[in-house]
């Protein structure tokens, strides 16, 4: 099977590129010969590549930025996401979109589900909720996976900003009022080759399509997530760091967060039969990847 993903640098693209097991090919386009701020690039680019699935991953993925630069985050989040469908469906293949928990505003009292109202509160998250909407009207041979909290050992992340941190800090505030599904992009990875699989091998069942939650197990606040850290650390024999749970108002941002970003895997698994690892197991697992790395130079 061959895979066609967007981006060079992202760290879902990263991730598939390290786990493509035995018998996929992952191809990774993007500048100069694929630039989502060039649509016209897009097509030629992918049908070169000759795809089985494409799965885009590319993204405006600066949160902050966006809310300054909602324009550019909507052409690369929402018209290149359709754009990219639309070569998918040009050549005849499935194609996964990467999206985020950010669709929803973080108002409910429980993980969300794949079918609640989708309300986001950031430019960001707008910009992707265009990109979904552009997707489904481009093709029906699609899945969605929305995603959420991503770190993995590549690229910048909370994972990585927190043993930056730690290094010259013994204390370390940290937001205790945001809920989520912490999520490693190499779990995200192995997910997607999965359900690519699965889209390919039965091409005519529309359950594989449509829109899927796509988290760890488990949950966390932010603090909780640092604290998990810092526990990784101390277990390799490195100094401890408190972390000081503060609110999400103490640490202001240009853009709002969702307050709960929770989200029900269910249906990935019992369609999909996909089931991300505990999001500890995974993230002791980045950690000491990181650590290690470092030591070793």
């Amino acid at each position: 099977m061959r895979i066609t993903v967007t981006g060079h640098s992202g760290q879902v693209v990263l991730s598939m590129l390290e786990r493509a097991p035995e018998g996929i090919s992952v191809t990774a386009l993007g500048r100069p010969e694929l630039d989502l701020e060039q649509l016209g690039t897009i097509a030629p680019a992918i049908a070169a590549s000759r795809p089985d699935v494409v799965v885009n991953a590319a993204a405006f993925t600066a949160v902050d930025l966006a809310e300054s630069q909602e324009e550019a985050a909507r052409l690369v989040n929402g018209a290149a996401a359709g754009t990219v469908a639309k070569a998918a469906a040009t050549l005849g293949v499935p194609v996964i979109q990467i999206s985020t928990d950010y669709v929803f505003d973080g108002s409910l009292d429980r993980p969300y589900r794949e079918d609640d109202p989708v309300s986001p509160i950031s430019a960001y998250g707008r910009s992707k909720l265009e990109g979904e909407l552009a997707v489904a009207a481009a093709t029906a041979n699609h899945a969605i996976l929305r995603t959420a909290w991503v770190y993995s050992p590549f690229g910048k992340n909370f994972v990585k900003t927190m043993l930056r941190l730690a290094e010259t800090r013994d204390e370390v505030g940290v937001v205790a009022d945001q809920a989520g599904s912490p999520t490693s992009a190499l779990d995200i990875a192995d997910a997607v080759f999965a359900v690519a699989g699965n889209l390919v091998t039965r091409p005519q069942d529309q359950s594989l399509r449509g829109v899927f939650n796509m988290g760890a197990r488990g949950e966390a606040v932010w603090a909780d997530v640092a604290e998990a850290i810092f526990a990784e650390r101390v277990q390799l024999g490195v100094a401890p760091v408190r972390v000081k749970r503060i609110a999400t108002s103490d640490y202001p941002t240009p853009a709002r967060r969702p307050a709960n970003s929770r989200l029900d895997s269910s249906r990935l698994a019992e369609i999909h039969r996909v089931r991300l690892p505990e999001w500890r197991d995974s993230l002791a697992g980045c950690v000491r990847r990181l650590l290690n790395s470092k030591q070793t130079g």
